[in-house]
C-alpha cells in the first residue's frame, strides 16, 4: 500500500493511511462476525447496562491481540520484510474468503447467552479467538511497515482500530436484532455486505 500508507516522520501514521484504516476498520466492524453476534444475544437478554464490562473486555482483548501479533512479527518483518508483501497478500485472499462466505451462506444465528460476560472474561474470549487473531495479523500487515517507529505505529494503529469498533459494538447492542434480521432475511443487504468486505481486500494489494 505504498502511497496510502506512507508514514510521515513526525506522527505514527500519515492522513492516508490513517484514513484508509479507518475505512477498513469501519468494514470489519460492522459485519457481523462472533464479536457481534454474540454481543447481540447477550445485550438482547440482559440489557446493554449489564453488558458494558463486555464491550469494554472485547475492545481491551482486540486492542492485545493486535498488539501481541505486532510484537510476534516484528522481529520477523525487521528481519525479511518481503515477509510483509506476503502477509498482505495472504490478508486480502481472507477477506475475499469471508465476503464470499457470507454472501453463500449467510449471516449465522446470534449464540444464546447464558449471561453477561464480565471484563476480564470478556478480554480472554477475545485471546482465544482465532478470527480475531487472523484480523490482528492482517491489521499489522497492512498498516505497521516495518522499520522506524515501529512500535509506536502499531499502537497508534491498535488504538485507532478500537475506538472506530467502539461504536460499531453499540450499534449492535442497541439496534444488533434490527440489523441481524435485516442481513438474514434481506438478500440484497446480505450481498451488499459482502461486496464491501470483498472490496477490502484491494487495500492489501493497492
Amino acid at each position: 500500500m505504498s502511497g496510502a500508507l506512507t508514514m510521515l516522520p513526525e506522527a505514527p501514521f500519515a492522513a492516508g493511511s490513517l484514513t484508509v484504516l479507518v475505512v477498513y476498520a469501519v468494514a470489519m466492524s460492522i459485519t457481523p462476525g462472533q464479536n457481534t453476534l454474540h454481543v447481540l444475544s447477550s445485550c438482547k437478554t440482559f440489557g446493554f447496562i449489564r453488558n458494558v464490562g463486555h464491550l469494554l473486555g472485547t475492545l481491551w482483548g482486540t486492542y492485545l491481540t493486535i498488539c501481541l501479533a505486532g510484537v510476534i512479527l516484528g522481529g520477523l518483518l525487521a528481519a525479511a520484510p518481503g515477509v510483509q508483501d506476503v502477509i498482505r497478500v495472504t490478508a486480502g485472499f481472507y477477506m475475499l474468503w469471508l465476503a464470499w462466505h457470507l454472501w453463500r451462506n449467510g449471516v449465522p444465528p446470534a449464540p444464546q447467552a447464558l449471561r453477561p460476560l464480565r471484563f476480564g472474561e470478556a478480554v480472554l474470549r477475545q485471546l482465544g479467538n482465532s478470527q480475531g487473531w487472523l484480523l490482528a495479523v492482517a491489521v499489522i500487515a497492512g498498516f505497521v511497515p516495518a522499520g522506524g517507529q515501529y512500535l509506536e505505529r502499531m499502537l497508534a494503529v491498535a488504538l485507532v482500530f478500537c475506538l472506530v469498533m467502539l461504536p460499531a459494538l453499540a450499534l449492535w447492542a442497541t439496534c444488533g436484532t434490527m440489523l441481524h434480521s435485516g442481513m438474514r432475511f434481506r438478500p440484497r443487504l446480505r450481498r451488499g455486505m459482502a461486496t464491501v468486505t470483498a472490496a477490502m481486500a484491494l487495500l492489501f494489494w493497492i
